[in-house]
């Protein structure tokens, strides 16, 4: 996978990207990166990226000229995406649909946000990680990347690991435990150390349903109402 990121602040990346499972793929070319600074496209001895709102309003918004110049420079097919707080909300399908990709580039934002007419133009896939509002796009983008990355075939290294984890199946995931067996008066609950597959998966899908349904209910109707199709 080729990913190219489109930033003002390219010394951001790799981050926490280049290290544990990301990193080490980085380092083995089962994704690249490319970081490339809008303001390389900037038309003036000042490197202006940005202007003030039309209509009136607080802050600055990056420029269509600019930013345009850069994604024509840089954007040769492939998914296209803008990360934005109105974008659609990034779930663990979303990561599993852009593991299919063999080129993304992503737009990272800064100040209010980027002139409407790029949106207009380019139609990028516009995607959200949350109802909240970051400093700029590259936090989200990596977000975004991590998890995608980390699916990518041989990253984990264990295909049932991913299998099994939050969101895989529509549920959150059941408890985990290691040794010691017993700490501050606390055990492994005794079916985990009873050797029975059966009992354990069925542990294991009960506790999955009922963590579920206590820290988050939505997922758990929606999981149910998948059940009854």
């Amino acid at each position: 996978m080729k990913v190219k990121i489109l930033t003002l602040y390219p010394e951001i990346f790799p981050g926490f990207l280049g290290f544990s499972l990301t990193g080490k793929a980085l380092s083995q070319g089962k994704w690249d990166l490319e970081v490339v600074n809008i303001r390389d496209y900037a038309t003036d001895k000042y490197g202006s990226v940005d202007d003030t709102p039309c209509g009136g309003g607080a802050g600055m918004v990056m420029r269509a000229d600019i930013l345009g110049s850069a994604i024509d420079a840089n954007y040769k097919g492939g998914k296209l995406i803008y990360m934005t707080p109105r974008g659609k909300p990034l779930t663990q399908q979303k990561l599993h649909e852009l593991t299919k990709e063999q080129s993304i580039t992503i737009i990272c934002n800064r100040f209010e946000g980027i002139d409407e007419r790029i949106i207009e133009a380019y139609e990028p896939d516009e995607i959200s990680i949350g109802d909240y509002v970051l400093t700029g796009g590259e936090q989200a983008a990596m977000i975004l990347l991590d998890g995608t990355i980390r699916l990518l075939d041989s990253v984990l290294g264990n295909d049932e690991s991913a299998n099994e984890e939050s969101f895989e199946n529509g549920l959150l995931e059941y408890p985990q435990y290691t040794r010691p067996v017993e700490w501050k008066g606390m055990k492994v609950p005794e079916v985990l150390l009873s050797g029975h597959h059966a009992n354990v998966a069925k542990w294991r899908q009960e506790q999955s349903l009922k963590i579920t349904e206590e820290k988050r209910p939505d997922l758990f109707k929606k999981y149910l109402d998948l059940k009854k199709v």
